[in-house]
């Protein structure tokens, strides 16, 4: 059979051989044995109701033993034998180029070259799933290949509920991922739930479809150390010479090294997993592997000397580094942690003094002494952080729940009136329930007020003819708006644009693609529909050969609600509210979005998170240039309102511009009050 006709079969009528699992593949660790009997059955149950009652004797075994040995029914046997990866939009069988144009992405969320556990439909973060298992993705492949454009895609949390009539103008496919009752998002629900098939985790833009592999944290990245470096910076000098310590190579994280030497620094990025080290190294995403402390320390020394730009994977537990580099008085500049600390319980973090063998099989066997580990070596994490703060490192949460974790663990990541740190037990009670962490948030130093609250973040499109010459071209369009748009931008906004113009210009140099024909800039409204519209006039020229799929990170002005990351910086009260995200995919799908989903759990975890994410195709037409000036404005300034509203005073400043150059946009005010009212209280 054709790739054509493997699509438009969707799950086979005759079952396919049984697999051998892919040795050389990175899989993810078991899951908790989390089901009692009766509900191993219903997940079984939930399993088989995919197939025809003729093959459920061959299959109930099978599934049984995927249960018991891995935690998850992943239907191993219904995995594609064709490569997959994301082919050029006319590749695709298909009456709709939005529905084909959605499934190049969903193929590239799950590219072995992009995808963490690929073999497992996990994009990254560790839990972060396309869908739940392999017929949920046949099944949606055959939906959009038969898709007209008068239909909507309805998925919930993989499982593709039926096509349903709609209109030209309705999003073609809505998605939602674990959008479970309130009460019932603890991480011990997901486990359940996810166990039985019935919900999962779409990390942000896993379950979305618009991951682009790590280019596009790459960029966040960068401007994260950019500006860090600024704010350390004695003299306005750059990052030459300066230390950035930090964890994590997989998905995201794996983004780390490479920014770093986009930035100017040393980066040390420690890892406990030798494959996730090979497949970062072998892509030129890190320069050095070095799994020695006593190496490590006599090669950063020498970098610090010789000002060096470079970065180095250490094979081993990021506490040690940290502990290591305290011993031995290495100066560190900068510091972080992006290990995926929203699951810290099934592979998201790994304690120290455990083998990466030993912990995977704890974390299964016995996970209360796996959690017992974890929180010790979080405690041991968070000491020896605090030994080098207070030699003057400026450390910052990088979004993935550390501080959460390590205060939930007893760490002392707090202050208390005499500038000692401590943990929450320490503090009174009355100081412990709105205490600060000792840390700010990345969001909330850096990228909140420097570049959320301006309106900028990540945009980002996939040139759907896979052509190389198509990206070159795009990224030559976007440079020319980009600087067009700096001679007239006030001063508020000038380092963003020159950090931005600088990016894109060396974005190829840099060799950031993997997997898609794919860009990623941060941008501002105006930004992105000039961009966007300077795209569609290009297609109608010909002067681009394909569409032009646009897209975003979560991680952005108006797309999520997150009380410890994406709007940590908002200090009205609000910030444990998720009005913004749900308006906001809302909003977007009656616009003029191509796609829509709205998640439950992200970057810092199940239930601590809400977030929305869109796709848009671009196609040169009429149509496509008014849906991406009404929808991108609102996704930009549907967020800017809400954090006008909390009185952010660079959101007030962009919300007003943006009200005179859109006369119908008429945005509730904030009145501020005087401090001195309250000085007498």
């Amino acid at each position: 059979m054709t790739f054509k006709e493997q699509i438009l079969q969707g799950i086979p009528f005759e079952l396919p051989s049984k697999k051998v699992l892919n040795p050389s593949a990175n899989h993810a660790p078991k899951r908790k044995d989390i089901l009692n009997k009766e509900e191993k059955q219903l997940a079984l149950r939930n399993a088989l109701r995919y197939f025809d009652a003729e093959h459920h004797a061959t299959l109930l075994p099978e599934f049984r033993e995927e249960l018991e040995k891995y935690g998850r029914i992943y239907m191993y046997r219904f995995k594609p034998e064709y490569e997959m990866k994301a082919r050029a939009v006319e590749e695709y069988p298909g009456n709709s180029l939005q529905a084909r144009s959605i499934m190049l992405m969903i193929q590239n969320n799950l590219d072995p070259a992009v995808a963490q556990h690929p073999e497992e439909l996990i994009t990254y973060g560790g839990n972060g799933a396309v869908f739940q298992n392999w017929a949920q993705y046949l099944l949606v492949m055959q939906y959009l290949a038969e898709m007209e454009e008068d239909q909507t895609l309805v998925i919930y949390s993989g499982h593709p509920m039926g096509l349903f009539p709609s209109n030209t103008n309705a999003p073609r496919v809505v998605v939602t991922n674990g959008m479970v009752i309130p009460n019932y998002s603890q991480p011990d629900h997901w486990e359940k739930f996810n166990a039985l098939g019935v919900s999962q985790y779409g990390q942000m833009t896993a379950g979305s479809y618009m991951y682009i592999g790590p280019q596009g944290i790459v960029h966040g990245t960068t401007i994260t150390i950019l500006n860090a470096g600024r704010k350390i910076a004695k003299n306005n000098e750059d990052l030459g010479g300066k230390l950035f310590v930090t964890s994590g190579l997989g998905g995201m994280s794996g983004a780390q090294p490479k920014a770093g030497n986009i930035a100017g620094c040393i980066t040390v990025c420690a890892e406990v997993n030798e494959k996730a080290v090979h497949v970062r190294h072998s892509q030129g995403w890190v320069d050095e592997v070095i799994s020695d402390l006593e190496e490590l320390t006599a090669r950063v020394k020498k970098a610090k000397e010789n000002k060096e730009t470079v970065s180095i994977a250490f094979h081993g537990n990021i506490v040690e580094v940290w502990e290591h580099f305290d011993k031995a008085n290495m100066y560190i500049d900068l510091g972080s942690d992006q290990t995926s600390l929203h699951n810290p319980w099934a592979g998201g973090y790994y304690p120290a003094e455990l083998s990466f063998e030993e912990a995977n099989k704890m974390m299964s066997a016995n996970p209360d002494l796996f959690k017992e580990k974890v929180q010790q070596s979080l405690r041991r994490h968070a000491d020896a952080i605090n030994n080098h703060t207070k030699k003057g490192t400026y450390f910052f949460d990088y979004g993935n729940a550390f501080l959460l974790e390590a205060s939930r663990a007893g760490a002392k990541i707090y202050i208390d009136e005499n500038d000692h740190f401590v943990s929450a037990a320490e503090l009174n009670k009355e100081k412990a329930e709105n205490a600060p962490f000792a840390y700010p948030s990345y969001v909330q130093d850096i990228m909140g007020p420097m570049c959320f609250d301006y309106g900028f973040g990540p945009f980002r499109w996939v040139c759907a003819s896979g052509k190389d010459s198509d990206l070159d071209k795009t990224d030559a369009i976007a440079t020319q708006v980009l600087e067009k748009l700096k001679i007239e931008a006030p001063e508020e906004i000038q380092s963003q644009l020159a950090d931005n113009i600088k990016w894109i210009k060396n974005a190829k140099k840099n060799k950031l693609v993997v997997g898609s024909k794919a860009r990623i800039l941060y941008a501002d409204a105006i930004g992105r529909m000039e961009i966007a519209q300077a795209f569609n006039t290009a297609i109608a020229n010909g002067e681009l050969e394909g569409a032009i799929i646009l897209g975003r990170d979560h991680h952005d002005v108006s797309g999520t609600d997150s009380p410890y990351r994406e709007t940590s910086n908002i200090y009205d009260g609000s910030r444990f509210t998720a009005d913004m995200a749900i308006q906001n995919v809302i909003g977007d799908s009656f616009r003029g979005a191509t796609w829509v989903s709205i998640h439950n759990g992200g970057g810092v975890g199940w239930g601590e998170v809400v977030n929305g994410g869109f796709g848009m195709v671009l196609d040169g037409s009429k149509a496509s240039e008014d849906k991406l000036k009404s929808m991108l404005f609102w996704d930009v300034n549907n967020g800017l309102a809400r954090r006008s509203w909390a009185r952010n005073k660079e959101a007030v400043f962009t919300i007003n511009r943006a009200m005179q150059t859109e006369p119908k946009l008429k945005v509730t005010m904030p009145n501020f009050v005087d401090d001195s009212l309250f000085l007498e209280e």
